[in-house]
């Protein structure tokens, strides 16, 4: 199914999308850069489908989204004060932070005991996560190691009907991803360059 975005109807948009993903299906959505695919983050049988439609590599974790820092908590028992700092300067945005994982937390959202997280930039990702109140997976709407979906046609030629909504948002502006870090007591160690240049703020 897929659902043609507009000014008026986003408030639909949003709740269609959370029913889906409580009901444990894949929604495409339109996020700052490209469209992400997402599942509910505790819902193992979406995220395990998630891996097999995207032909990704189980070793590689999935990013999440959550639209407020209260939210953290149901990820990581830890929040250093490196990442605090982190968190006040660049969320919501590109910045995404490795923290230590919850114990119990699916493997498919985890690598190394860490779990990837951010509270997206300003779109339709964002408004999403805030609403929803859980995280919700953020990896790219793509097979694993071609380009990444600017669009709902792109979206369709890569997985055709198997995944259950797309919010089709039009093309996105594309650009950089996110810059991913690891934030432990007075240390920040870049994992990934991208879009947010944290350079000048390293502690």
């Amino acid at each position: 199914m897929i659902l043609q975005l507009t000014d008026k109807n986003i408030d639909e948009a949003i709740r269609s999308a959370i029913t889906v993903l409580k009901n444990g299906g894949i929604v495409a959505y339109p996020t700052e850069t490209f469209y992400a695919l997402g599942v509910k983050y505790d819902i193992e049988p979406a995220l395990k489908r998630l891996y097999e439609i995207k032909q990704r590599p189980k070793e590689k974790a999935m990013p999440l989204i959550i639209g407020r820092v209260e939210q953290l908590p149901l990820l990581t028992n830890c929040i250093s004060d490196s990442a605090k700092e982190l968190m006040t300067k660049f969320w919501p945005g590109p910045l995404t932070i490795l923290f230590n994982a919850r114990c119990g937390l699916s493997g498919y959202i985890t690598s190394g005991g860490k779990a990837a997280v951010r509270v997206p930039g300003e779109s339709f990702a964002l408004e999403l996560a805030k609403t929803a109140e859980f995280p919700i997976t953020a990896t790219s709407a793509n097979i694993s190691g071609m380009p990444p979906a600017d669009s709902a046609s792109m979206i369709t030629d890569y997985f055709d009907d198997a995944v259950d909504l797309i919010i089709d948002g039009g093309r996105t502006k594309g650009g950089l991803p996110s810059t991913i870090v690891y934030a432990a007591e007075g240390k920040i160690k870049i994992v990934r360059k991208g879009a947010a240049d944290i350079q000048s703020n390293l502690i």
